[in-house]
């Protein structure tokens, strides 16, 4: 079984057991986290994908330690110019293990997509009846608006 699974910003294809350097995490070292953007559960043949995230998959994990990445250097250079600029960085990452990989909650959505479903369709029809007084309303005030303009031509003509 096999998860992608949306760490710190980035996403990691992991399984049971595995051991994933992520970017630093504010958790003790020996503590447990629980990762709840899980994006796609692959199990054989069988694969869940989620819309974004699947509700009720979880991916556990314990922290291992915290550590520094290779030092990557950055060296900007134009010839003929006498440019040169060295930079160096060093990322703080943190090893993590995974222990387990739960998908559940599959019932409990598509009850919660019916229930989501008949509450959207109460208030469009609410909304529909509201209409017609809305667009009925703009009339009688068109109306009004027109009869001072008559009123007005009729004093110019006189004068």
């Amino acid at each position: 079984m096999y998860a992608i699974v949306e760490i710190a910003g980035q996403q990691f294809k992991v399984a049971k057991d595995q051991k994933v350097y992520v970017h630093r995490l504010q958790s003790e070292e020996g503590s447990k986290v629980t990762f709840d953007n899980v994006l796609l559960v692959g199990e054989g043949e069988k694969v869940t994908i989620g819309a974004p995230a699947i509700e009720g998959a979880k991916v556990t994990a314990k922290v291992l330690g915290h550590l520094k990445g290779d030092k990557v250097i950055v060296f900007k250079k134009k010839r003929r110019k006498g440019y040169k600029k060295k930079n160096g960085h060093r990322q703080f990452l943190t090893e993590i293990q995974i222990d387990g990989i739960a998908v559940g909650g599959a019932k409990k959505k598509a009850a919660a997509k019916k229930e989501v479903a008949a509450d959207e369709a109460a208030p469009k029809k609410a909304a529909a009846k509201k209409a017609p007084a809305k667009k009925a309303a703009p009339k009688k005030e068109a109306a009004a608006k027109k009869a001072p303009a008559k009123k007005a031509a009729a004093k110019k003509e006189e004068k």
